[in-house]
């Protein structure tokens, strides 16, 4: 890469831009989630035939399991977000952790909470 140490004000607000649709959009991801875990939307086997209110309670008791697991793992993800967003306000936002190097754009677009280049991250597991 270049002898560049840091990305543009300009560059860095392209990235903000990004991190921002997808906070926006993580965070409407994880209200579903725990609408879905607190049963709020008013669907519950109250309103079903005895009959199979055994195994609607399981199968809600499983779905809210994996509700709570996919919402666990969203704000993780809102949180590297939020995390980024930290680091462009520092202005270190795209600097390799561990090389100190700039992350490539590519790299950053596709995962914008990036903190570790491609090689660092493939080093760091060897």
């Amino acid at each position: 890469m270049s002898d560049k140490k840091r990305y543009s004000d300009e560059e860095l607000e392209e990235f903000k831009t990004i991190i921002l649709e997808k906070l926006n959009k993580a965070q409407k991801e994880y209200d579903s989630l725990r609408a879905n875990i607190n049963n709020t939307d008013g669907n519950d086997i109250a309103d079903t035939s005895p009959t199979f209110k055994v195994l609607e309670e399981g199968a809600t008791t499983l779905s809210k399991e994996e509700a709570g697991q996919l919402a666990q793992r969203q704000m993780k993800f809102i949180q590297h977000l939020q995390n980024a967003l930290i680091r462009i306000e520092n202005k270190t936002y795209g600097v390799c952790c561990e090389t100190g190097e700039l992350i490539p754009k590519e790299r950053l677009r596709a995962v914008p909470h990036a903190t570790r280049s491609v090689e660092a991250k493939t080093n760091r597991k060897q």
